[in-house]
């Protein structure tokens, strides 16, 4: 078995280096799909990242009337708390919401005048509160709609970043959508020039395979060279994918952490070798060898 064995594999390399323009051009259109597969990952990864840091910045802002009493406030705080909806609740007195303004206008004169003759605070109290779940924020605002609150509460805002977040989230469905479908696409692509190339060699080794039928070699042996071809077609592209994608990856890192400050792809790809690595030599090997079964299938009749 062992015999044999090595004898596919010897057989197989020569039909790879026989047809040698035919594997370059198999490889490379594969090759070209591995890259938009490891292109469409990356994404995902970038595209989760942006979205969950842009969604932590939603939440429900609660304004409070200026005669609110504090201990109303805080027991509604208390109240939000204890929901299961609510991840976090920040209390901010009209007095610290008047030093962060102050603060964030130190620099523009015009304001700072404005605020030093005012004689009273025109800043509300208010709370800030954040869900574990973007699609959990109607539930919360309609709590805080109840009547029984009314008295309190001036105005409930949602973040100002939600209807951007929104449409962030559907702009990056649409590109994901075309990736898997460019990479649907470049597979099909590469199922062919390999369907081809397979089936090439086998018209070329006719005579040769017809020798082989007299001299009673099996079935295994006979189609056996074709797949290991199609896999070092598939091996191949997908080590050239590594090569390729992994500079690539670690030369974007620093501006993809600059807009996601959250997010280093050096330390994904760092993290995840292991299944960085096995995706792609599955990938290539996967579409390597099933294009080659099924020209041999189509082709060799026997």
């Amino acid at each position: 078995m062992a015999t044999t064995f090595f004898r596919i594999l010897k057989f197989g390399l020569q039909n790879f280096s026989r047809n040698g323009l035919l594997s370059a051009t198999t490889t490379v259109i594969m090759v070209l799909a591995i890259l938009v597969f490891n292109g469409l990952t990356i994404f995902g990864v970038i595209s989760n990242s942006a979205v969950a840091s842009l969604q932590d910045k939603i939440d429900i802002s609660v304004y409070f009337k200026s005669a609110a009493p504090e201990d109303d406030i805080v027991k509604l705080e208390h109240a939000l708390q204890s929901l299961s909806e609510v991840r976090a609740v920040e209390y901010i007195s009209s007095e610290k919401a008047l030093a962060i303004f102050k603060q964030n206008h130190d620099s523009d004169d015009t304001i700072s005048q404005a605020l030093a003759e005012l004689q009273t605070n025109p800043l509300l109290a208010s709370l800030n509160i954040k869900a574990k779940d973007p699609n959990m924020y109607p539930t919360i605002a309609g709590y805080l709609e109840t009547d029984q609150l009314k008295p309190i509460i001036e105005k409930v805002t949602y973040g100002e970043n939600k209807e951007a977040i929104d449409r962030l989230a559907r702009i990056i469905d649409t590109v994901r959508v075309a990736g898997v479908g460019i990479t649907i696409f470049l597979a099909l692509v590469a199922v062919l020039v390999t369907f081809n190339t397979i089936r090439l060699a086998i018209y070329s080794n006719r005579e040769e395979l017809g020798v082989m039928r007299l001299v009673g070699a099996s079935n295994k042996f006979i189609n056996g060279p074709y797949v290991v071809a199609g896999v070092i077609y598939g091996l191949l592209a997908a080590l050239a994918g590594i090569i390729v994608s992994t500079p690539l990856i670690v030369f974007i890192s620093p501006y993809v952490h600059a807009f996601i400050p959250d997010l280093s792809l050096s330390a994904y790809l760092g993290s995840h070798v292991p299944q960085f690595v096995f995706y792609q030599l599955f990938f290539g090997v996967a579409l390597g060898a099933t294009s080659a079964a099924v020209a041999v299938r189509r082709y060799l009749k026997i």
